[in-house]
């Protein structure tokens, strides 16, 4: 699976990238059709704790699943995006399992 890690307004460390790069991964033991992910790093101004946010795009096949969430760190944020996705591969792949 091809990943994409872009953030925006700032530089993300590489430790942050491999982090998020190995939760991607993970993603493939619950579909293996995962086309490409690809994960938006953003800072927001609005609230002064849990400003980090994460979105991130699951491409399969005739599907893009999209998940986005907020967290203290970017490393909680990326736990619960994941748990949210995987929820969503397991759903969408119950439904491929009925036709």
């Amino acid at each position: 699976m091809n990943t994409k890690i872009h953030s925006i307004h700032f530089d993300a460390d590489k430790k942050l990238i491999e982090y998020i790069m190995e939760k991607t991964q993970k993603m493939a033991q619950f579909h293996e059709n995962i086309i490409d992910s690809e994960v938006f790093l953003k800072l927001e101004k609005s609230g002064p704790a849990e400003n980090k946010v994460i979105e991130v795009k699951l491409k399969t096949p005739g599907k893009t699943l999209f998940a986005k969430e907020c967290g203290k760190t970017f490393e909680e944020a990326a736990d619960i995006v994941m748990q949210a996705l995987s929820r969503q591969v397991k759903k969408q792949k119950e439904k491929q399992k009925r036709l």
